[in-house]
């Protein structure tokens, strides 16, 4: 299980991105999972970014990269991929 300390840690005043309330609520599940990302995010302390829904979107911050959605699965592995060049 994740503790929000080690979670705020890693993403607190970082620029990141996941998943958008309105993505999840497209596809039913803000009743199901017990947070939603984008505004877990926000709480923890972490500088969200988000594209429009369903799109690629990816955002880097130094050494952390994060995708909004499986549409950003590419965008972020070469995101990565740069960095480890």
């Amino acid at each position: 299980m994740w503790r929000a300390s080690s979670v705020q840690a890693i993403v607190g005043k970082k620029w990141v991105t996941g998943f958008t309330n309105g993505e999840e609520e497209a596809v039913h599940l803000t009743e199901v999972v017990p947070f939603l990302v984008e505004d877990e995010l926000k709480r923890l302390g972490a500088l969200y970014e988000k594209g429009p829904d369903w799109a690629s979107f990816v955002v880097t911050d130094g050494r952390l990269v994060t995708g909004q959605n499986p549409a950003s699965s590419r965008a972020g592995a070469e995101a990565l991929l740069k960095l480890l060049a």
